[in-house]
């Protein structure tokens, strides 16, 4: 009885180790870029006397500038490119629904539910905003920012199907064709 070669990634763990590594890298990025935006607006709106939009929005674009380089070249660098000004652009779009999606758990506290008043409701809906855009942005760029893993970080085995099943070597066809050419014994 021949073994046959388990493609790495074929345990859960395997299967899970990239992309937990690269939600792992992407908070690390994620929170630098928190502290850049606070730094931002800290320094343009209270030293400096910028607007509270225009210094948050100064603050944010220069966020996504080094949240973009950090995912690119650290988070996400195992996956193909598909090209610096497509990447930007979707890169840019779907930070900027991440951004609807905070604002709007901040209105829906403030406006709908009337709890501007409460510190503790707007940290919390704060919070809660940056923990749905986070999951919303680390998902949306895996999957249409950056390509998927080259073969080279997969060990060289091709990528996993979307049916879940693995995939059987390129060879293999032959194999069974090879075998299915023999006669059997007695004829």
């Amino acid at each position: 009885m021949q073994r046959q070669a388990v493609a790495p990634g074929g345990t859960r763990y395997g299967r899970l180790r990239q992309p937990v590594r690269e939600f792992a890298k992407f908070a690390v990025v994620g929170i630098a870029g928190v502290f850049v935006t606070n730094g931002v607006y800290d320094l343009l709106y209270l030293h400096h006397g910028v607007g509270p939009v225009t210094s948050a929005s100064a603050a944010t674009l220069v966020a996504m500038t080094g949240t973009y380089l950090g995912n690119r070249y650290w988070s996400f660098r195992s996956r193909r490119r598909t090209g610096v000004a497509r990447e930007i652009s979707i890169f840019a779009v779907l930070n900027g629904i991440g951004l609807l999606i905070q604002d709007a758990t901040v209105a829906i506290n403030y406006y709908l539910l009337g709890l501007g008043h409460d510190k503790a409701a707007v940290f919390f809906a704060l919070n809660t905003g940056i923990v749905l855009a986070t999951l919303f942005r680390f998902w949306s760029y895996r999957r249409f920012v950056w390509g998927r893993p080259s073969s080279a970080t997969s060990g060289g085995w091709p990528a996993r199907p979307r049916t879940g099943r693995p995939q059987e070597p390129r060879s293999a066809p032959l194999a069974r064709r090879k075998r299915r050419r023999r006669p059997l014994p007695g004829a």
